[in-house]
């Protein structure tokens, strides 16, 4: 049974889901009120950090220059360059097993490509989201919907999966950032 989400709020994944190790995290969007020339791309990635909140290294950024992690935790769909159509626009599949025991988060963010070139922001975004699913059942875990009111931002964090306890948990974050790609990998370490 799948559980909607809302912002800030947490969800356990394994804890009494014993058999749970491969989870698809998809994430959906559509665009309105854009009258501009340009592709509306949004792109998906992901950061797996550890316990001081930023990455080890480069490796640990994945995106749709660096498709899959090293360890094999994180393989990601490839880029839909117009999230044109109904459902997942973007996908990442995460092995449960395979994130390496010094990772502690793995976050996943949307950003729009070339926003300021093409005058784009979160605010001419739709109907956007981001849920996961066990990926050997299809079976549904939650959807968080990304309808907080984006204006100028360029770049959202929608959720964080983390280790607690030795559990896997999710929680809904829906944090905004100007200036896309480049202000979230700075938040996480990263110089982009």
């Amino acid at each position: 049974m799948s559980i909607s989400l809302v912002k800030g709020q947490k969800i356990d994944l394994t804890k009494g889901n014993a058999g749970l190790n491969k989870v698809v995290f998809g994430l959906g969007w559509d665009t309105n009120r854009y009258d501009g020339n340009a592709d509306f791309d949004l792109d998906v990635s992901a950061f797996f950090t550890d316990d001081s909140g930023k990455v080890t290294g480069e490796q640990d950024f994945v995106f749709y220059g660096q498709p899959q992690h090293p360890s094999g935790a994180l393989i990601y769909s490839g880029d839909n360059r117009t999230g044109v159509g109904d459902g997942d626009d973007e996908t990442m599949i995460v092995e449960l097993n395979k994130i390496p025991s010094n990772i502690t988060k793995i976050s996943f963010s949307a950003t729009i490509y070339d926003a300021e070139n093409r005058l784009q922001n979160f605010g001419m975004v739709d109907n956007s989201y981001i849920r996961a699913y066990n990926a050997d059942t299809n079976e549904e875990l939650f959807k968080y919907e990304l309808n907080e009111d984006f204006s100028l931002e360029t770049g959202v964090i929608a959720g964080e999966l983390y280790r607690k306890n030795g559990e896997w948990k999710f929680n809904a974050v829906g944090s905004g950032y100007n200036g896309g790609l480049a202000a979230i990998g700075r938040n996480f370490g990263l110089d982009l």
